[in-house]
């Protein structure tokens, strides 16, 4: 199994339009963050987790022409707004695109992509086919394994994934211990870190990310949604844990599933 990072920033990317600081004027590409979003390769099919504003170009960015499916965490506009640039996949392959998320979520597709779901769709309107999930439910997909986990981002209950030994939580504030018990024995483990501080009040920060790291033990941890106020890629790392690193843009990383 391969996984892509193909964006780790949080709802505004980085850089922030406007933004003078010294992290949006790096020319440091790491420093450079869509929002995020995950490509999972296994056995030549891709599976993606998240489709936000910047989907086309992350597509474009990896050449990948074919994709199985898309898994959701939440309906935030910085998670959906670019499932309509599936239309090129959807195309080529003839079928709707499976969305997997939970009804809620599900139920908000249908009115911010109201023309997908016409009776008498115009030429050219994407086609999916949408498939509600809870926390708890497992999908076999040609031999990988997705488990649905809540978290809460806020008082928002989302979706984590679980897929083989590795585990994908963004957005996170807290973690119902249901779902901390699917946590343990990882291999790697992703998880969003918004900023060093001040604390907020639906997403951890880096403090509070770590004393989930510290609960949960994974072999390796990976950090991802990260706004401009995390600082400098080439700064930040250095006073983290030995198994705890920031992701970037286009990391590319191989697993044993």
């Amino acid at each position: 199994m391969i996984i892509k990072f193909l964006g780790t920033g949080t709802s505004q990317g980085v850089p922030v339009i406007g933004c003078p600081c010294r992290v949006c004027n790096s020319s440091d590409p790491k420093d450079k963050r869509l929002r995020s979003s995950l490509l999972i390769t296994y056995e030549d099919k891709n599976y993606v987790i998240d489709a936000g504003p910047d989907f086309r170009q992350q597509m474009l960015n990896t050449n990948v022409k074919e994709v199985e499916a898309v898994f959701l965490t939440h309906e935030h506009n910085d998670h959906v707004a670019g499932l309509d640039d599936l239309r090129p996949l959807i195309f080529r392959s003839k079928q709707a695109m499976k969305i997997y998320g939970q009804p809620r979520v599900l139920n908000e597709l249908k009115i911010r992509f109201h023309y997908a779901f016409s009776e008498t769709p115009y030429p050219g309107a994407p086609k999916f086919e949408l498939v509600p999930i809870q926390s708890g439910d497992q999908i076999e997909l040609k031999g990988l394994t997705f488990r649905a986990l809540e978290v809460r981002h806020g008082n928002l209950p989302i979706l984590g994934y679980k897929i083989g030994n590795i585990a994908y939580l963004t957005d996170v504030k807290t973690i119902p211990q249901e779902s901390l018990n699917e946590l343990e024995d990882l291999e790697l483990l992703i998880i969003s870190a918004l900023r060093k501080s001040p604390e907020h009040f639906s997403h951890l920060v880096l403090e509070e990310t770590l004393a989930f790291v510290k609960v949960l033990k994974p072999k390796k941890t990976l950090l991802m949604h990260m706004s401009h106020r995390i600082g400098l890629h080439h700064e930040i790392g250095m006073d983290l844990p030995a198994n705890v690193a920031f992701a970037y843009d286009n990391l590319e990383i191989q697993l044993t599933n």
